[in-house]
């Protein structure tokens, strides 16, 4: 691979794809790379998460990490690919394509993980080569590459909502609410709404998350709004007071409260700690 590839600068680019094992520390510690969506496909490998069950088990992971993330991904000494790409590259198609990109990435909150089995690996495996080929020619086409992203996008949305939808009714509404979540959580911060949105009551709400995530509909909207506050106070150049009013609290010491309440910091604290982890460990997960 050409020296000029392995340096380029993410701040010139749209998309960027490697193996893992081949992924430069000029790529890892570049600020530019907060607004790059992150596709990291890890070949029979153990997760990097917990697992339920607390099981180490092998095979194919997909996580898939949003722009201005929280956690950074441990990619010492894995094998797999790393595709990253900006919002740009996207930004002149269909909205109902988009939107289903920005809920596979932030479904979960501050990532998204897939184990996908041999059969989808192969399927991913057929567009994810024509990918690359297409990246690493000299004179490549952003439009077909462009086309392909695409194609394979749509392939883990499908993944990503049967995933969600397979097993039973209440899996769906989990995937719903989670969405419906997302797209409000800023405006809507009270379960009767997205209760409503649903066509059952707040009280059977409650007890589907519950069993599902082992959390209620008020828990996971204020995990939406600690996540936000946390990607703001990170990555943004907003002062502390004024990412408070963004994320609608009127009354700044309240905002304070509210975010040790959830985190045992105040957001100072967490700023601040932040900060010294980025500088120790950037590209770690924690």
């Amino acid at each position: 691979m050409e020296e000029t590839k392995l340096s380029v600068e993410l701040n010139k680019t749209l998309i960027y794809i490697r193996d893992l094992d081949n992924c430069p520390p000029s790529y890892l510690n570049d600020p530019s790379r907060k607004e790059f969506f992150e596709i990291v496909w890890l070949k029979n490998e153990n997760a990097l998460h917990t697992v339920k069950g607390d099981e180490l088990l092998k095979g194919d992971w997909i996580y898939l990490i949003p722009p201005y993330r929280v956690h950074q991904l441990n990619k010492a000494g894995k094998k797999g690919i790393l595709l990253s790409f900006k919002r740009d590259i996207l930004d002149d198609d269909v909205k109902e394509f988009l939107l289903d990109v920005f809920k596979i990435f932030n479904i979960q909150g501050e990532f998204s993980c897939l184990q996908i089995s041999e059969e989808t690996a192969g399927q991913l495996g057929k567009v994810y080569q024509l990918l690359e080929e297409e990246y690493q020619r000299e004179n490549n086409s952003l439009v077909i590459i462009k086309a392909l992203l695409k194609v394979f996008l749509l392939q883990l949305v499908r993944i990503k909502e049967h995933n969600f939808t397979v097993q039973d009714i209440n899996e769906k509404r989990v995937y719903e609410f989670m969405v419906l979540l997302e797209m409000n959580y800023q405006q809507v911060r009270n379960t009767d709404f997205y209760a409503g949105k649903l066509g059952i009551s707040s009280k059977r709400l409650n007890q589907i998350l519950k069993e599902k995530l082992d959390k209620t509909g008020m828990q996971l909207i204020h995990d939406r709004i600690i996540l936000e506050a946390k990607r703001q106070i990170i990555h943004s150049e907003n002062t502390i007071k004024e990412i408070s009013y963004d994320l609608g609290f009127t009354d700044r010491p309240y905002f304070s409260r509210f975010f040790k309440q959830h985190t045992g910091l105040s957001p100072e604290q967490f700023q601040n700690e932040a900060k010294a982890h980025i500088v120790a460990k950037f590209n770690t997960l924690f």
